[in-house]
Protein backbone atom coordinates (compact mmCIF):
# COMPACT_ATOMS: atom_id res chain seq x y z
CA UNK A 1 0.00 0.00 0.00
CA UNK A 2 0.92 3.34 -0.71
CA UNK A 3 1.63 6.36 1.75
CA UNK A 4 0.99 9.71 1.58
CA UNK A 5 2.20 12.53 3.07
CA UNK A 6 0.53 13.38 6.16
CA UNK A 7 -0.06 9.19 6.22
CA UNK A 8 3.42 8.72 6.19
CA UNK A 9 4.61 11.20 8.71
CA UNK A 10 1.96 10.00 10.89
CA UNK A 11 3.07 6.28 10.26
CA UNK A 12 6.43 7.22 11.55
CA UNK A 13 5.53 8.31 14.41
CA UNK A 14 3.48 5.57 15.59
CA UNK A 15 4.41 2.82 13.51
CA UNK A 16 1.91 -0.60 13.72
CA UNK A 17 4.53 -3.78 15.07
CA UNK A 18 1.89 -5.92 12.82
CA UNK A 19 2.69 -4.70 9.57
CA UNK A 20 4.99 -6.83 7.11
CA UNK A 21 6.88 -4.31 6.46
CA UNK A 22 7.70 -0.23 4.73
CA UNK A 23 10.17 0.97 2.42
CA UNK A 24 11.11 4.64 2.97
CA UNK A 25 12.53 5.91 -0.73
CA UNK A 26 13.88 9.45 -1.68
CA UNK A 27 16.35 11.43 -3.15
CA UNK A 28 17.33 13.15 -0.12
CA UNK A 29 19.71 10.50 1.57
CA UNK A 30 19.28 12.61 5.48
CA UNK A 31 15.86 13.27 5.11
CA UNK A 32 15.33 9.38 4.44
CA UNK A 33 17.78 8.09 7.32
CA UNK A 34 16.35 10.54 9.37
CA UNK A 35 12.28 9.39 8.54
CA UNK A 36 14.16 5.61 9.02
CA UNK A 37 15.69 6.67 12.36
CA UNK A 38 12.57 7.75 13.65
CA UNK A 39 10.26 4.72 12.64
CA UNK A 40 12.77 2.42 14.07
CA UNK A 41 13.13 4.04 17.21
CA UNK A 42 9.19 4.16 17.79
CA UNK A 43 9.10 0.48 17.09
CA UNK A 44 11.86 -1.18 19.02
CA UNK A 45 12.54 1.80 21.70
CA UNK A 46 15.31 3.70 22.67
CA UNK A 47 17.28 0.11 23.56
CA UNK A 48 16.29 -2.06 20.37
CA UNK A 49 19.75 -2.07 19.33
CA UNK A 50 21.47 -3.42 22.43
CA UNK A 51 18.87 -6.09 23.45
CA UNK A 52 19.55 -7.42 19.79
CA UNK A 53 16.40 -6.64 18.53
CA UNK A 54 17.37 -4.85 15.56
CA UNK A 55 19.35 -6.57 12.23
CA UNK A 56 20.84 -4.31 10.18
CA UNK A 57 21.68 -5.70 6.71
CA UNK A 58 23.56 -3.39 3.37
CA UNK A 59 21.56 -3.85 -0.12
CA UNK A 60 24.87 -4.96 -1.53
CA UNK A 61 25.20 -7.58 0.86
CA UNK A 62 21.95 -8.88 0.22
CA UNK A 63 22.07 -9.54 -3.01
CA UNK A 64 24.90 -11.72 -2.62
CA UNK A 65 23.41 -13.73 -0.01
CA UNK A 66 19.47 -13.51 -0.54
CA UNK A 67 18.72 -15.66 2.12
CA UNK A 68 19.86 -13.33 5.06
CA UNK A 69 16.61 -11.08 5.33
CA UNK A 70 14.40 -14.22 5.71
CA UNK A 71 17.05 -15.16 8.56
CA UNK A 72 17.35 -11.92 10.19
CA UNK A 73 13.33 -12.02 9.86
CA UNK A 74 12.93 -14.87 11.89
CA UNK A 75 15.85 -14.32 14.48
CA UNK A 76 14.84 -14.43 17.94
CA UNK A 77 15.95 -12.12 21.08
CA UNK A 78 16.52 -12.88 24.29
CA UNK A 79 14.86 -9.73 25.08
CA UNK A 80 10.63 -9.30 24.70
CA UNK A 81 9.99 -7.23 22.05
CA UNK A 82 8.84 -5.97 18.38
CA UNK A 83 11.60 -6.80 16.11
CA UNK A 84 12.99 -4.69 12.81
CA UNK A 85 15.48 -6.24 9.72
CA UNK A 86 16.06 -3.09 8.17
CA UNK A 87 17.96 -3.19 4.88
CA UNK A 88 19.79 -0.09 3.65
CA UNK A 89 20.49 1.14 0.46
CA UNK A 90 18.34 -1.26 -1.47
CA UNK A 91 18.07 -1.04 -5.68
CA UNK A 92 16.05 -2.87 -7.73
CA UNK A 93 18.48 -5.53 -7.76
CA UNK A 94 17.75 -7.10 -4.10
CA UNK A 95 13.60 -7.19 -5.17
CA UNK A 96 13.41 -10.90 -5.44
CA UNK A 97 14.89 -11.34 -2.02
CA UNK A 98 12.83 -9.10 -0.35
CA UNK A 99 10.09 -10.39 -2.21
CA UNK A 100 10.62 -14.02 -1.02
CA UNK A 101 10.82 -12.69 2.57
CA UNK A 102 7.78 -10.73 2.07
CA UNK A 103 6.27 -14.00 0.95
CA UNK A 104 7.38 -15.57 4.22
CA UNK A 105 6.46 -13.38 6.73
CA UNK A 106 4.66 -14.70 9.33
CA UNK A 107 3.24 -12.65 12.54
CA UNK A 108 6.04 -12.28 15.22
CA UNK A 109 8.38 -11.80 12.56
CA UNK A 110 10.54 -8.91 12.48
CA UNK A 111 8.95 -6.34 10.43
CA UNK A 112 10.93 -5.42 7.52
CA UNK A 113 12.08 -1.66 6.75
CA UNK A 114 13.87 -0.94 3.52
CA UNK A 115 15.24 2.16 2.86
CA UNK A 116 16.06 3.63 -0.88
CA UNK A 117 17.16 6.86 -3.10
CA UNK A 118 15.05 8.29 -5.87
CA UNK A 119 12.52 5.20 -7.11
CA UNK A 120 10.53 5.91 -10.85
CA UNK A 121 6.65 4.41 -10.67
CA UNK A 122 7.95 1.75 -12.54
CA UNK A 123 10.66 0.27 -9.85
CA UNK A 124 10.33 -3.30 -8.45
CA UNK A 125 10.77 -1.93 -4.98
CA UNK A 126 7.68 0.34 -5.45
CA UNK A 127 5.64 -2.29 -7.31
CA UNK A 128 6.81 -4.69 -4.30
CA UNK A 129 5.13 -2.85 -1.27
CA UNK A 130 2.63 -0.73 -3.15
CA UNK A 131 1.00 -3.69 -3.98
CA UNK A 132 1.66 -5.50 -0.69
CA UNK A 133 -1.78 -6.20 1.25
CA UNK A 134 -0.07 -5.57 4.71
CA UNK A 135 3.08 -3.22 3.89
CA UNK A 136 3.66 0.02 3.01
CA UNK A 137 5.24 2.09 0.84
CA UNK A 138 6.17 5.98 1.13
CA UNK A 139 8.31 8.37 -0.91
CA UNK A 140 9.93 11.71 0.69
CA UNK A 141 10.18 14.19 -1.33
CA UNK A 142 12.35 17.62 -0.79
CA UNK A 143 9.45 19.43 0.16
CA UNK A 144 9.67 21.70 3.12
CA UNK A 145 7.95 20.23 6.83
CA UNK A 146 4.76 21.18 7.15
CA UNK A 147 3.89 23.45 10.76
CA UNK A 148 2.29 20.07 12.02
CA UNK A 149 5.70 18.58 11.62
CA UNK A 150 7.79 21.28 13.23
CA UNK A 151 5.76 20.99 16.33
CA UNK A 152 6.15 17.62 16.47
CA UNK A 153 9.69 17.85 16.17
CA UNK A 154 9.64 20.52 18.82
CA UNK A 155 7.34 18.43 21.49
CA UNK A 156 9.94 15.92 21.26
CA UNK A 157 12.46 18.02 22.05
CA UNK A 158 10.48 19.15 25.21
CA UNK A 159 9.75 22.51 23.57
CA UNK A 160 7.29 25.02 24.11
CA UNK A 161 6.66 27.33 20.95
CA UNK A 162 2.81 27.68 21.47
CA UNK A 163 1.87 28.98 17.60
CA UNK A 164 4.31 32.08 18.60
CA UNK A 165 7.39 33.94 16.84
CA UNK A 166 9.79 31.30 17.83
CA UNK A 167 7.59 28.53 15.83
CA UNK A 168 7.28 31.53 12.90
CA UNK A 169 11.09 31.29 12.54
CA UNK A 170 11.70 27.49 12.73
CA UNK A 171 9.27 27.51 10.06
CA UNK A 172 11.04 29.89 8.05
CA UNK A 173 14.69 29.12 8.73
CA UNK A 174 12.42 24.99 7.64
CA UNK A 175 12.50 26.17 4.26
CA UNK A 176 16.00 27.34 3.97
CA UNK A 177 18.24 24.33 5.18
CA UNK A 178 18.69 21.01 4.82
CA UNK A 179 16.25 18.74 7.05
CA UNK A 180 19.97 17.31 9.16
CA UNK A 181 20.37 20.65 9.69
CA UNK A 182 17.19 21.89 11.28
CA UNK A 183 17.18 18.77 13.17
CA UNK A 184 20.48 20.10 14.65
CA UNK A 185 19.21 23.40 14.85
CA UNK A 186 16.15 22.15 16.97
CA UNK A 187 18.66 20.14 19.65
CA UNK A 188 20.68 23.44 19.95
CA UNK A 189 17.40 25.03 20.50
CA UNK A 190 16.60 22.31 23.36
CA UNK A 191 19.76 22.72 25.02
CA UNK A 192 19.58 26.06 24.83
CA UNK A 193 16.24 26.26 26.76
CA UNK A 194 17.09 23.45 28.68
CA UNK A 195 15.33 24.16 32.19
CA UNK A 196 13.59 27.39 30.76
CA UNK A 197 9.70 26.88 30.59
CA UNK A 198 9.23 30.29 28.96
CA UNK A 199 7.89 30.12 25.08
CA UNK A 200 10.68 29.88 22.42
CA UNK A 201 11.08 33.30 20.88
CA UNK A 202 12.58 34.34 17.31
CA UNK A 203 15.65 36.16 18.76
CA UNK A 204 16.54 32.10 20.46
CA UNK A 205 16.00 30.73 17.21
CA UNK A 206 18.36 33.08 15.44
CA UNK A 207 20.83 32.79 17.95
CA UNK A 208 21.21 29.10 17.85
CA UNK A 209 20.78 29.00 14.02
CA UNK A 210 23.09 27.64 11.71
CA UNK A 211 26.75 29.94 11.24
CA UNK A 212 28.38 27.46 9.10
CA UNK A 213 30.28 28.68 6.16
CA UNK A 214 27.67 27.36 3.58
CA UNK A 215 25.50 30.36 5.48
CA UNK A 216 27.72 33.18 5.39
CA UNK A 217 28.06 31.96 1.23
CA UNK A 218 24.60 32.32 1.19
CA UNK A 219 24.85 35.81 2.35
CA UNK A 220 28.06 36.89 0.53
CA UNK A 221 25.89 36.17 -2.69
CA UNK A 222 23.11 38.30 -1.75
CA UNK A 223 24.90 40.87 -1.03
CA UNK A 224 26.53 40.82 -4.48
CA UNK A 225 23.34 40.71 -6.31
CA UNK A 226 22.33 43.28 -4.26
CA UNK A 227 24.78 45.90 -5.27
CA UNK A 228 26.04 46.60 -1.48
CA UNK A 229 29.43 46.69 -2.46
CA UNK A 230 30.55 47.93 0.73
CA UNK A 231 29.98 45.01 2.79
CA UNK A 232 32.08 42.28 0.17
CA UNK A 233 35.49 43.12 2.02
CA UNK A 234 34.26 42.12 5.79
CA UNK A 235 31.98 39.45 4.66
CA UNK A 236 35.29 37.88 2.05
CA UNK A 237 37.63 38.00 5.26
CA UNK A 238 35.44 36.20 7.08
CA UNK A 239 35.27 33.25 4.51
CA UNK A 240 38.59 33.19 4.57
CA UNK A 241 39.17 32.84 7.46
CA UNK A 242 36.93 30.01 7.83
CA UNK A 243 38.80 28.78 4.64
CA UNK A 244 36.37 28.54 1.83
CA UNK A 245 37.94 27.78 -1.42
CA UNK A 246 37.89 30.68 -4.11
CA UNK A 247 36.91 27.87 -6.71
CA UNK A 248 33.76 26.89 -4.02
CA UNK A 249 32.71 30.32 -3.81
CA UNK A 250 32.86 30.88 -7.66
CA UNK A 251 30.71 27.66 -8.68
CA UNK A 252 28.20 28.84 -5.98
CA UNK A 253 27.87 31.93 -7.48
CA UNK A 254 27.27 30.34 -10.64
CA UNK A 255 24.55 28.58 -9.79
CA UNK A 256 22.70 31.69 -8.02
CA UNK A 257 23.05 33.49 -10.90
CA UNK A 258 22.03 31.20 -13.27
CA UNK A 259 18.63 30.25 -10.95
CA UNK A 260 18.56 34.39 -11.22
CA UNK A 261 18.58 34.33 -15.08
CA UNK A 262 16.21 31.08 -15.38
CA UNK A 263 13.31 32.54 -13.01
CA UNK A 264 13.87 36.02 -15.22
CA UNK A 265 14.00 34.75 -18.51
CA UNK A 266 10.77 32.81 -17.72
CA UNK A 267 7.96 33.83 -20.34
CA UNK A 268 5.06 33.79 -17.49
CA UNK A 269 7.82 36.09 -15.35
CA UNK A 270 10.09 35.88 -12.85
CA UNK A 271 7.62 35.20 -9.94
CA UNK A 272 6.82 32.15 -12.13
CA UNK A 273 10.50 31.25 -13.05
CA UNK A 274 11.19 31.16 -9.04
CA UNK A 275 8.18 29.00 -8.88
CA UNK A 276 9.92 26.93 -11.16
CA UNK A 277 13.38 26.68 -9.63
CA UNK A 278 14.47 22.84 -8.97
CA UNK A 279 15.44 21.96 -6.45
CA UNK A 280 12.85 24.78 -4.88
CA UNK A 281 13.07 27.85 -2.91
CA UNK A 282 10.65 28.76 -0.47
CA UNK A 283 10.22 31.28 2.49
CA UNK A 284 11.91 34.81 2.53
CA UNK A 285 14.92 33.60 0.43
CA UNK A 286 12.46 32.92 -2.23
CA UNK A 287 11.13 36.44 -2.06
CA UNK A 288 14.35 37.95 -2.13
CA UNK A 289 15.66 36.01 -5.01
CA UNK A 290 12.65 37.01 -6.65
CA UNK A 291 13.50 40.90 -5.83
CA UNK A 292 16.98 40.38 -7.31
CA UNK A 293 15.49 39.01 -10.09
CA UNK A 294 13.34 41.69 -11.08
CA UNK A 295 16.24 44.32 -10.84
CA UNK A 296 18.95 42.60 -12.41
CA UNK A 297 16.69 41.44 -15.67
CA UNK A 298 17.64 38.94 -17.92
CA UNK A 299 19.50 40.61 -20.21
CA UNK A 300 22.10 42.45 -17.48
CA UNK A 301 21.77 38.64 -15.52
CA UNK A 302 23.45 36.99 -19.20
CA UNK A 303 26.50 39.72 -18.51
CA UNK A 304 26.63 38.69 -15.22
CA UNK A 305 26.84 34.98 -16.30
CA UNK A 306 29.94 36.07 -18.41
CA UNK A 307 31.86 37.34 -15.53
CA UNK A 308 31.58 34.91 -13.68
CA UNK A 309 32.25 32.48 -15.92
CA UNK A 310 35.51 33.93 -16.70
CA UNK A 311 37.02 34.41 -13.67
CA UNK A 312 36.29 30.70 -13.13
CA UNK A 313 38.50 30.18 -15.98
CA UNK A 314 40.85 32.35 -14.78
CA UNK A 315 41.07 30.81 -11.25
CA UNK A 316 41.54 26.82 -13.48
CA UNK A 317 44.42 28.70 -15.62
CA UNK A 318 47.84 27.56 -14.89
CA UNK A 319 49.11 30.72 -15.67
CA UNK A 320 47.53 32.99 -13.39
CA UNK A 321 49.73 34.72 -10.82
CA UNK A 322 47.06 36.97 -8.83
CA UNK A 323 46.18 35.30 -5.44
CA UNK A 324 43.00 33.66 -6.06
CA UNK A 325 40.57 34.73 -3.27
CA UNK A 326 41.57 38.49 -4.68
CA UNK A 327 40.60 37.73 -7.64
CA UNK A 328 36.97 36.01 -6.77
CA UNK A 329 36.38 39.61 -4.58
CA UNK A 330 37.17 41.64 -7.95
CA UNK A 331 34.77 39.97 -9.44
CA UNK A 332 31.90 40.45 -6.56
CA UNK A 333 32.85 43.79 -6.44
CA UNK A 334 32.20 44.70 -10.20
CA UNK A 335 28.80 42.00 -9.86
CA UNK A 336 28.03 44.42 -7.34
CA UNK A 337 29.02 47.54 -8.87
CA UNK A 338 26.84 46.16 -12.20
CA UNK A 339 23.93 45.90 -9.85
CA UNK A 340 23.65 49.25 -9.35
CA UNK A 341 23.29 50.52 -12.70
Amino acid sequence: MKLSGREAAGYFARPDPGRTGVLIYGEDAMRVALKRQEMIAALVGPQGEEEMRLTRLQGADLRKDPAALGDAMRAQSFFPGPRVAFVEAATDGVAPAIAAALEDWRDGDAQIVVTAGQLTAKSALRKLFEGHPNAYAAGLYNDPPSRAEIEAELARAGLRAEGGSGLDALTALSREIGPGDFRQTVEKVALYKLGDDTPLTAEEVALCGPTSTEADVDDILHVVAEGRVAEIGPLMARLQSQGAAPVTLIIMATRHFRALHAAAADPGGAAQGIARLRPPVFGPRRDRMLRQAQGWGMFKLEQALALVLDTDLGLRSAGQTAPAMAQVERAFVRLAMLAQR
